[in-house]
């Protein structure tokens, strides 16, 4: 039992170097226009303390200058989402004459 704060500790202190490696593994995009500038989402520190992986499906409706206006989550765990939304944001898609919806899938693996 006095282990517990020791091995805690020491995860704790190792989470930061693991998550500066650690990211989404694939993302998929199914939609009508291009993708030119995709941001990788960064893996949840507390996410892979606990070993958790999945895949998290959105949908961002993508304004005709090509940046991104809303994100609805679609499926997926929501500590998961959040690492996705944040990086969808910054994704940047082709212009277009008017609003489309563009899916995206990631699949997170620790």
């Amino acid at each position: 039992m006095k282990r517990f704060p020791l091995v805690l500790a020491f995860i704790l202190l190792l989470t930061p170097v693991f998550t500066r490696f650690a990211s989404a593994q694939n993302e998929q995009s199914t939609g009508s226009r291009k993708i030119l500038n995709k941001v990788v989402p960064t893996y949840p520190a507390m996410a892979r303390a606990m070993n958790l992986s999945g895949t998290v499906r959105l949908e961002a409706l993508v304004m005709p200058n090509g940046t991104v206006k809303s994100i609805q989550v679609k499926g997926g765990s929501p500590l998961l989402a959040q690492a996705a939304q944040a990086a969808i944001h910054d994704w940047k898609w082709e212009k277009s004459d008017h609003d489309s919806t563009e899916l995206v899938e990631f699949k997170f693996n620790p």
